[in-house]
């Protein structure tokens, strides 16, 4: 395998130069583009993680429309409901879709939808998830080294507690193949480390789910006996912290997580949360943009790609693959605020103003 696309900026500049840029409106369906040009179909997972309809889906269209002024993006999301989004394949189908962007629900479970779509000649592109069966292309980040940093963040905060600490592991949804990557990525680095007390799968990444089953882990574990843990998520991170906070477990056992949702900084700058993974989405919907309109055009996906994937049937699959970052309160403004994902102003609320002097951001 090649090896993966370390330098954001290059990235972007393979991406960006790869097609010629010109600008475009949106219609008023809200479908975004031209009417006679290439149509593409954005398929969005769910609405309980916050980044698919806030980061992803309009820098999606952004870069869609600046790479295609004739394109026209049509949008749907599955509400974390599998038969919905098979049902979004399809009328995607129908219409005669030229592309296809796919974030799945559930990568199995969609693969007879990717098969149908590549008999009708229209290139899916995974998106975040490597989706099952015959998929054109792929885009999203090193998932295993995402697990790798919150492993290794995870032993740091912990410190002499090491070897031999307690964790327990709130893993995401199994339905998702990035779910496992993350996991593995994690045991990885936490094996041999430390003892996983508990350690539990979250179907549609609920962060109820959860708080109900940290609060689980403390009842059988004890409040004395948790020290770490292992969110997947900043959405998980939440819910873990939650039933710890409901429990009065104090001080809180370290907690990573992922995303660097607003909500997960602020909590890490109160020290509530440990750390998040940064994973960029602009040169990751600049990449994916970039592919679904070289897809729609019929061009060669290879040119923009720097990595290959291998799927489930064992094919190559051209592939972008960029590097995530991990976030504690040292770094965050220069990481999140430089990058522009949020400014201090958003993350220092009035009460956390103490807080945010220590950490530098004011």
């Amino acid at each position: 395998m090649k090896a993966c696309i370390r330098d954001t900026a290059a990235a972007l500049t393979a991406v960006c130069t790869a097609v010629v840029l010109a600008a475009c409106g949106a219609s008023a369906d809200g479908s975004s583009g031209g009417a006679d040009g290439p149509r593409i179909g954005l398929l969005l997972p769910d609405v309980t993680t916050p980044r698919w309809e806030a980061q992803d889906r309009p820098l999606l269209e952004k870069k869609i429309d600046e790479v295609c002024a004739e394109c026209t993006v049509e949008h749907a999301n599955a509400k974390g409901d599998v038969a919905l989004q098979q049902e979004q394949m399809d009328s995607m189908i129908t219409k005669g879709a030229d592309a296809i962007v796919l974030v799945a629900v559930d990568a199995r479970s969609l693969g007879p939808a990717v098969t149908k779509a590549r008999e009708a000649g229209i290139p899916v592109i995974a998106y975040d998830r490597l989706a099952e069966g015959p998929i054109s292309g792929y885009v999203s980040f090193d998932g295993e080294e995402v697990g790798r940093l919150q492993g290794r963040a995870l032993l740091t905060a912990m410190g002499d507690k090491v070897p031999g600490a307690q964790i327990v592991m709130m893993n995401g949804d199994p339905s998702d193949p990035n779910t496992k990557l993350f996991e593995d990525g994690a045991r990885s680095v936490l094996d041999g480390q430390v003892r996983i007390g508990k350690a539990y799968d979250t179907l549609q990444w609920r962060r109820e789910t959860a708080h109900m089953n940290m609060s689980g882990a403390i009842a059988a574990l004890g409040v004395e006996s948790i020290d770490g843990v292992y969110a997947a998520n900043d959405g998980l991170a939440a819910g873990s912290i939650s039933a710890l906070k409901a429990n009065k477990v104090d001080p809180l056992p370290p907690v990573t997580g992922q995303d660097a949702e607003l909500s997960a900084l602020r909590r890490i700058v109160a020290g509530d949360q440990y750390m998040t993974v940064f994973k960029p989405f602009g040169p990751e919907a600049a990449a994916g943009g970039a592919m679904a309109v070289a897809a729609a055009r019929g061009e060669n996906l290879e040119q923009l790609a720097e990595d290959e994937v291998s799927t489930r049937d064992g094919d190559a699959v051209a592939a972008v693959l960029l590097s995530p970052v991990s976030v504690t309160a040292g770094n965050i403004r220069t990481t999140v605020v430089k990058d522009g994902l949020h400014t201090v102003r958003q993350i220092c609320t009035p009460e956390l103003t103490a807080a945010c002097e220590q950490a530098g951001l004011t």
